[in-house]
């Protein structure tokens, strides 16, 4: 262990999500002193486009910083280090400048499904892939390139097909996280996390991971347009005098390689131990731990990766849509601007009422079950064209059984991917630490209690855990904290044990949860085909 932790000693951590990068001064004991959040826009299109705006994340940031800092009243003395989570699976053209040649294509975009499907076939192809190919990628890397476009790879090819003047002009192809390690630094890296989902890194010894000539044959990709690496919780450089002026801290102060939003949440949970596992609710959600293995279930979409911790794997799963299922129900169903409503905003408390909303109903939404798949899914199915709805609605269904419905079906949906998790690691798990936006929820926190049959540890100031981890891993990357001291630093609010009486209505619900997704794919596939491959303009 290093020095014992000092509230003299502060670290500026920066959680770059999709709805915009929140900064906070933490302190080598976990104490958040101060945190600021700007919001950022989202260009959505029909044609599965999803981008932002870099200069935007930048600008948010610093003025996030500034407030931060003024907030906290700590010097820029005493700001030691910086650390950077962001959104991951999301790709930022950089031309030779050093300067983001138009928008960040994010994890959102399906654009270049198709370009993706023609990489990865073969000769003999096993669910859409080619089975040599696929045994090479996952012996290797642990994954392979997501069919659904959704992943770099497919960013990176829809760039060369469909914009060649961007792809052309680019010298280096960043993950969001380096696109900020590049603004702090001047220097673009990778860190041997961030680089995973481009699926060129050979991660088998996790203490050599490096990149593989014929990994980037497989994939398609050119080894010159990608960062060099750097190992995980390394410094990756000092901050340049430019960025410290506009930050509001000293220049050259040492900045941690990046890591994903994933890796992050999982230090912010305090689930640092193997097989400790966390749930996460923000835009996304995901269930994850880690784990002492690198291991793949191709049929799950579920792997182990490289962890924001050096020298540790962490399993890799995704919900497209968690917490965005309540802010679609609250801007495109609710309170949206349209002819009813020209006017309409949503009030400041809107989340707040849907739960007061939900809570007045009794478990089960009265029948009303809710499909939580808005922008398709990748665990544990990977398909880019399933979509949501409300199912089983009669005459007597009232806007609160809807409600209901939207947090009971993403709970539904976290225990569809619980049974998948559990069945990987071989282990059931005897609480689930929970952590995002969603976990301010008590609400929540019960229905997945009771959903999931698990105690569920609601984490205090659970919006925060991604800054308060990656903040963690710089002051781990420093040399202030050991690893063992992680849990102490993270304080658990309330625990909510699973109630059996409503654990007996949920547990035929989920069944046909599941039934629900093998009878409509099939229609959502010919429904939706065309409208996500971009040939619908």
């Amino acid at each position: 262990m290093g020095d014992a932790p000092s509230e003299e000693t502060y670290v500026l951590a920066v959680d770059l999500g999709t709805g915009g990068p929140k900064v906070a001064v933490v302190s080598a004991t976990g104490r958040i002193a101060a945190h600021a959040f700007e919001k950022v826009g989202l260009t959505l299109g029909a044609d599965g486009s999803a981008e932002q705006t870099p200069e935007d994340w930048w600008s948010a940031i610093v003025g996030s910083a500034r407030r931060a800092l003024a907030e906290s009243g700590v010097t820029p003395e005493r700001i030691v280090g910086v650390g950077c989570t962001a959104q991951w699976s999301g790709t930022v053209p950089i031309g030779a400048d050093g300067q983001a040649i138009g928008p960040s294509i994010i994890w959102l975009d399906s654009r270049g499904a198709n370009a993706v499907k023609r990489v990865v076939r073969g000769a003999l192809n096993v669910q859409g892939y080619s089975a040599s190919k696929a045994a090479r990628w996952v012996r290797r890397t642990g994954g392979i390139p997501s069919l659904s476009g959704k992943d770099p790879v497919g960013h990176i090819h829809f760039l060369r097909e469909e914009r060649p003047d961007v792809y052309g002009a680019t010298a280096v192809f960043l993950e969001p996280v380096d696109y900020l390690g590049l603004r702090l630094t001047g220097l673009a890296r990778a860190s041997h996390d961030s680089i995973t989902l481009h699926w060129v890194t050979d991660n088998r010894d996790i203490d050599a991971v490096a990149y593989d000539d014929s990994l980037f044959e497989l994939a398609g990709l050119e080894r010159h347009r990608l960062p060099e690496l750097v190992p995980t919780g390394s410094i990756l450089g000092g901050v340049t005098p430019a960025a410290a002026a506009e930050l509001g801290i000293l220049p050259g102060t040492p900045v941690v390689a990046g890591t994903g939003d994933l890796h992050s949440a999982a230090v912010g949970s305090g689930a640092v131990e193997d097989f400790d596992g966390h749930l996460y609710i923000g835009t996304s959600s995901w269930i994850s731990c880690h784990v002492p293995f690198k291991k793949t279930d191709a049929l799950t979409n579920i792997a182990s990766f490289p962890s924001g911790l050096p020298g540790r794997y962490l399993v890799a799963d995704e919900h497209e849509t968690g917490g965005a299922c309540l802010t679609w129900l609250r801007d495109n169903l609710l309170f949206p601007a349209d002819a009813l409503d020209p006017g309409g905003v949503a009030p400041d408390d809107a989340f707040e009422r849907l739960n007061h909303m939900a809570a007045g109903v009794a478990p089960g939404s009265r029948g009303v079950l809710f499909t939580p798949w808005l922008n398709g899914e990748r665990s544990p199915v990977d398909d880019h064209t399933i979509r949501g709805g409300f199912h089983n609605i009669s005459l007597s269904t009232t806007r609160s059984d809807m409600v209901r419905a939207v947090f009971e079906g993403v709970a539904l949906n976290s225990a569809w991917l619980l049974g998948a998790v559990e069945k990987y690691a071989k282990r059931r798990f005897d609480s689930l630490a929970f952590v995002g936006g969603g976990a301010n929820s008590d609400l929540w926190a019960q229905v997945h209690a009771d959903v999931m049959d698990r105690p569920i540890r609601q984490v205090a100031d659970p919006v925060l855990a991604n800054v308060r981890g990656v903040a963690l891993i710089a002051h781990l990357a420093l040399g202030h904290i050991a690893l063992s001291d992680i849990p102490s630093m993270v304080k658990v609010k309330a625990v909510y044990a699973p109630d059996k009486e409503a654990g007996a209505i949920y547990a035929p619900l989920l069944k046909e949860f599941v039934n629900l997704y093998e009878k409509t794919k099939g229609i959502h596939k010919r429904l939706n085909g065309h409208r996500v491959s971009g040939t619908e303009a």
